[in-house]
């Protein structure tokens, strides 16, 4: 299942930039919507202005600091990562929002999503390459498909957490009405 989408060094350029620039404004005290499309140095055939999902990580020496998106696109993927850096730095429950002080030095990641699909073969799962979301008795969780990289998980190990992550026991993807989806993502540094 191949990506639906790319993006040249100038689209992920301008994300990186978008990204960076939103937390600027909000530490400047500026208007903090984003850009207009005609404001963007990239065509509007681009995909930055399809409905793609997106996510912004944040990190302090290789530690978690803030990550925040959207599995499904609901607006231009510009947008999209122009909020959720915002929301990675500023909103993310887990973390105090943050610091001028932090930000100088933390590392951005910025992660594109195809569209979500049924996986129907949690066998064919492959780590590093496929994102999670599992859906279940009203609970759901998702992971990026670096996560289990990072975490050194097998692929039981990744099903298995992220069933901890939705608030359900390990093994509750394999339930009768558990819903298990797959997608691929473009993940680079910003």
């Amino acid at each position: 299942m191949p990506l639906s989408f790319a993006l040249s060094a100038v689209e992920k350029n301008c994300l990186s930039h978008l990204a960076r620039r939103a937390i600027d404004v909000r530490f400047a005290g500026l208007p903090e919507d984003p850009p207009s499309p005609e404001a963007l140095a990239v065509k509007n055939t681009s995909a930055l202005f399809r409905q793609l999902g997106g996510f912004v990580t944040l990190t302090l020496s290789g530690m978690l600091r803030g990550c925040i998106g959207n599995i499904a696109g609901k607006g231009p993927l510009y947008a999209t990562i122009w909020n959720m850096a915002q929301a990675a730095a500023f909103h993310d429950p887990r973390f105090p929002p943050l610091s001028p002080k932090e930000w100088p030095v933390a590392q951005l990641h910025i992660s594109v999503l195809d569209e979500l699909t049924p996986c129907f073969d949690p066998d064919a799962i492959e780590i590093g390459r496929h994102g999670l979301l599992l859906q279940h008795r009203g609970h759901s969780g998702v992971f990026l498909p670096q996560v289990p990289v990072e975490q050194g998980w097998d692929r039981q190990a990744y099903l298995d957490n992220l069933c901890r992550k939705a608030g359900l026991p390990a093994g509750s993807w394999n339930e009768p009405g558990a819903q298990l989806y797959w997608y691929e993502a473009l993940v680079f540094e910003g």
